[in-house]
C-alpha cells in the first residue's frame, strides 16, 4: 500500500515520439515506474493478507459458515468482499498516517524515494507490533537475528510480518471456536431429540440447520459478529 502510493506520486518521465509514432520514455527505455507498479500489483494480494486484519476476518467467517452448516452460503466472494471492506475500515487510520508521513512529503519533493519508503513502513509496522504476540516475535527473531534487539520497534519487517500473521491466525481460531460452541449445542440437542423419538431416517442436520440460521438471524448475528471483530482491534 505504501509502495503503491509512492509509485503513483512519483513524477512521470517525459515521453518522446519515436519513428513509428509511439511514445517512449525520454531515456529510450520502458519507464521503471510501470515495472515497479506491475510487480507491486502481483504481490498486492499477499501483502494485503500479511499486513492487515484480513486473515483474522476470513478465518472467523469460515468458522461461522461451517458452524451454520450452510456450506457455500454466503459465498466466498461475498465473504471476501465483506472482509476487504472491513479491512479498509480498520486500516484507514494507518493509511492516513502513511499519507501524512511519506506520500505527501515525497509528492512535494521534500524527501527522496528511499526515505519515503522507510517512513511509510513505520505506521503498518507499529500496527502489526501492537497485535503480534511477544512469543511469535521471539520465535522469528531467534531464527533470523544473531542477537535480540532491545525493543520490538527495532525488529525488521521480515520478523514482524510472519509473527503478526501467526498471532492473527491464533486470534481468528480463538474467536471461531467460541463462535462454534452455541451452534454445536444446537446440533447436540437436535440429534438427541431425533434419536430419542426414533427419527432415524431423517438426518439431524436437516432439522438443525434451519434452526441455527433462524437463531442467528433472530439475535442479529451479523451485527454482533462485525461489532465483536471491530472491537478486537
Amino acid at each position: 500500500m505504501t509502495v503503491l502510493a509512492l509509485i503513483l506520486a512519483a513524477p512521470k518521465p517525459a515521453l518522446l515520439p519515436n519513428a513509428n509514432g509511439l511514445e517512449i520514455a525520454g531515456n529510450g527505455t520502458v519507464p521503471w515506474t510501470i515495472v515497479f507498479l506491475l510487480t507491486f500489483l502481483t504481490l498486492l494480494p499477499a501483502l494485503l493478507l500479511a499486513m492487515t486484519p484480513m486473515v483474522r476476518l476470513l478465518v472467523v467467517f469460515h468458522f461461522l459458515r461451517q458452524a451454520l452448516g450452510t456450506q457455500t452460503a454466503p459465498s466466498n466472494q461475498v465473504l471476501m468482499a465483506l472482509g476487504l471492506m472491513m479491512t479498509w475500515f480498520l486500516m484507514q487510520p494507518v493509511l492516513m498516517q502513511v499519507d501524512h508521513d511519506a506520500v505527501e512529503p515525497f509528492r512535494m519533493g521534500q524527501i527522496g524515494g528511499m526515505e519515503a519508503i522507510n517512513r511509510g513502513v513505520e505506521p503498518p509496522k507499529h500496527f502489526m507490533l501492537h497485535y503480534a504476540r511477544e512469543k511469535d516475535l521471539a520465535l522469528f527473531a531467534s531464527a533470523t537475528l544473531p542477537e535480540r534487539p532491545a525493543k520490538p520497534e527495532d525488529l525488521p519487517m521480515r520478523v514482524v510480518v510472519p509473527a503478526y500473521m501467526l498471532s492473527e491466525l491464533k486470534a481468528g481460531f480463538q474467536i471461531g471456536a467460541v463462535l462454534f460452541l452455541p451452534f454445536l449445542l444446537v446440533d447436540l440437542v437436535i440429534a438427541s431429540i431425533t434419536t430419542s423419538i426414533g427419527m432415524l431416517q431423517l438426518p439431524p442436520v436437516i432439522i438443525s440447520t434451519p434452526l441455527k440460521i433462524l437463531l442467528f438471524v433472530m439475535v442479529d448475528g451479523w451485527n454482533l459478529l462485525a461489532g465483536t471483530l471491530l472491537k478486537s482491534f
